[in-house]
């Protein structure tokens, strides 16, 4: 029998060193379900990646979307430019949908689909597919992330307000709990907080506040039955982080399956033990990885992993590792393999599955849960003294905590407090064979994948019956107006041709867009550099009579706002007059603002790898406007043959992940600024 066929069936003692001497073979535990995370370019070459990582062993799909359809969007809406295909596949309607599980029985599928604000219009193209493949939904298993409360907090692609947004991950609760039982229809994440900064005990705190806030929905709407109610909290699941300090992160995961128990028991009255277990997958931490000497980004992995497979009471359910090289950009199918092989290795060649948990009873274990489980309430007991979690979102009160906890670990970084080898410490090294200059380190999505998937789109609007299409978005209208479930009408919009930037849009004029508080204050900072910096910012301004003004400013959809937030925190805590409106401006929308604060410098960020086309809009933009003597950084991650491209752009300066040091790269802004004369001088 194949390892593959072991995992799915999970009941052998082991072949490969199960059997220590003499001892008799033991029964081993089932597997957790292994993924990667995968979709890039088109349905096509996705589905593609799907079924070779299937046939690779791979027991479960894990979607990634692009983002224009996370934030419901079709991909020619103008924000899309540059977009398209490049952090996901790129779904528009029933047709992308279709191709891109082609040939895979839905049945028979284990699925995860990383949407959130468009959860029920992803959920609903999927259904839909299914039910033209011949299944019935309760046959469907798998999980919709649909976590809107980490979006405003984190990974930005957000749509709505926090309340209907809330209400529209609540109807998708309900609705699956009549017709879909088998699948989970909201992942609470923890994993993107960690990611944004969060100490283990905010971790912990806001997730799981996070939960109740959903659940205590669920309940006050009266449409699920008291009786039914355990098998509700029974299908929530947890998505989460682990980090590299092992024993803590390990210890965190026992400390959230103690305390959800706790609350199911103590606040649900949950009494079957199956509904109070903590159900969760994980990504390891990808912010960790390192562009530095890529090549020891494997064994953080490893480290990381072991956190969430090790102790028996607090594994994982399903994995999905990152690649060696996701610092650097998208990884290839042999990257990704590669961590697949990992989770192989750690199931079936080890001894790992055949024991209890070997934590109990360690006293070091407790003390260390106990502390963590004490901080987490003290922190949810921050959060109710805020009014609970919708007022402490809205108020940006939890997004201030999040980007302090930041800016703490970039300044140890920064003064060596913690060490980060090859970045750090220990930066001596030999040339990597693994990041030869070849330039395929990485995946490159080709620049033709947008046209043709706008063309693709506009086939499919000229095919459908244009009729059915404007009936079946009056039907959404009417549900969301009304506050009706738009579970239903939502399928009946997948099955008659709707796009999903129609179905994005009618929900748009009835819940209104949002744009969530940055959480930049100024924090102080300490350290020599910052002192320097600070000392040199004072100097500029005398010799200018008013503070250096710096624009930060992020183009397209990119939503992952940490390093915009950290640069701007520290600029203004050190002197600068900053600008920063958060996430998702056009490049129009961005030389407005240069031109509104009268800036010295704009400093643009960008992660999702549409650095190239929007800079250079920006940057044409912006001459155009009378601002060509406005010098232009940018930082994002951005391979080495990108760098040479924005520079020939007129790009001053250009940032990726090895520049850890914030205090540097704002002395190197103000040189940027002594070089040009300022506006109101010129």
């Amino acid at each position: 029998m194949a390892a593959e066929d072991r995992g799915r069936t999970g009941d052998r003692a082991s072949e490969n060193g199960s059997r220590d001497g003499d001892a008799p073979a033991r029964r081993r535990d089932r597997p957790w379900i292994f993924r990667t995370y995968a979709g890039h370019s088109t349905a096509a070459e996705s589905n593609r990646l799907f079924r070779a990582n299937l046939a690779k062993g791979q027991t479960g799909l894990s979607v990634a979307f692009d983002l224009p359809t996370q934030v419901a969007l079709d991909s020619d809406h103008p924000l899309a430019r540059g977009e398209v295909g490049k952090v996901g596949v790129p779904i528009c309607h029933l047709g992308d949908m279709r191709t891109l599980f082609d040939g895979i029985p839905l049945a028979r599928m284990n699925t995860s689909m990383t949407i959130n604000a468009p959860a029920a219009w992803l959920l609903a193209l999927y259904v839909a597919l299914a039910e033209e493949q011949g299944a019935t939904r309760r046959e469907l298993a798998g999980t919709t992330q649909n976590d809107i409360v980490k979006e405003y907090l984190s990974r930005g692609t957000y749509v709505f307000p926090p309340k209907p947004s809330l209400e529209l991950t609540r109807q998708v609760i309900t609705w699956c709990q009549r017709e879909m039982p088998r699948w989970n229809p909201v992942n609470i994440c923890s994993y993107h907080l960690q990611e944004a900064g969060a100490r283990p005990e905010q971790e912990l705190a806001y997730a799981l506040a996070n939960a109740i806030t959903v659940l205590d929905m669920v309940r006050a709407s009266g449409e699920v039955p008291e009786a039914d109610f355990p098998r509700v909290v029974g299908r929530i699941s947890f998505f989460v982080n682990a980090g590299m300090r092992f024993i803590t992160e390990m210890c965190k995961m026992r400390a959230f399956t103690e305390l959800w128990d706790e609350i199911c028991r103590e606040r649900y009255g949950v009494e079957d033990p199956k509904y109070r277990r903590f159900r969760y997958g994980v990504q390891v931490n990808s912010l960790g990885l390192t562009e530095a000497q890529p090549e020891n980004n494997i064994h953080r992995i490893l480290i990381e992993m072991l956190a969430v497979v090790l102790s028996k009471k607090a594994r994982a359910r399903a994995v999905q590792l990152p690649a060696w090289n996701e610092a650097l950009g998208l990884p290839r199918p042999w990257d990704q393999q590669w961590s697949l092989r990992m989770q192989q290795i750690m199931a079936f060649e080890t001894d790992l599955l055949e024991y209890e948990d070997i934590f109990d009873g360690s006293p070091v274990i407790t003390a260390r849960v106990e502390e963590l489980k004490a901080a987490a309430r003290t922190e949810m007991a921050r959060i109710e003294e805020q009014g609970g979690l919708l007022p402490a979102l809205e108020s940006g009160w939890i997004k201030a905590r999040l980007v302090a906890a930041n800016a703490e670990r970039m300044a140890a970084i920064e003064t060596g407090e913690i060490t980060v080898v090859g970045v750090n410490a220990f930066t001596e090294t030999e040339p990597s064979p693994l990041a030869a200059g070849d330039g395929d380190t990485i995946l490159k999505v080709p620049a033709h994948v947008e046209g043709e998937q706008v063309a693709r789109l506009q086939a499919w609007r000229e095919s459908r019956d244009g009729k059915a299409v404007q009936t079946a978005l009056a039907g959404l209208r009417a549900a969301a107006q009304e506050g009706r479930n738009i579970m239903e009408p939502s399928i009946a919009c997948a099955k008659a041709g709707v796009t999903t930037g129609e179905w994005g849009q009618v929900l748009r004029e009835i819940f209104g867009e949002y744009r969530a508080p940055t959480g930049v204050t100024t924090a102080p900072v300490k350290g020599e550099r910052m002192e320097a910096l600070i000392r040199r910012v004072q100097s500029w301004r005398k010799r200018h009579g008013r503070a250096p003004r710096l624009l930060v400013g992020k183009p397209g959809l990119d939503g992952h706002s940490n390093g915009a937030e950290q640069i701007a925190a520290r600029a203004r805590a050190a002197g600068f007059d900053i600008r920063y409106d958060g996430i998702r401006f056009t490049p129009e929308e961005i030389v407005q603002q240069a031109r509104e604060h009268d800036a010295d410098v704009i400093g643009l960020s960008i992660l999702s790898g549409s650095h190239v086309a929007l800079v250079q809009e920006v940057m044409r933009l912006k001459n155009a406007a009378g601002l060509a003597h406005v010098p232009v950084v940018v930082g994002g991650i951005i391979p080495q043959e990108d760098r040479l491209v924005l520079k020939q752009c007129g790009v001053r300066r250009v940032y990726t992940p090895s520049d850890y040091r914030i205090a540097d790269i704002l002395e190197e802004i103000l040189e940027l600024m002594e070089q040009e004369p300022a506006p109101s001088e010129a």
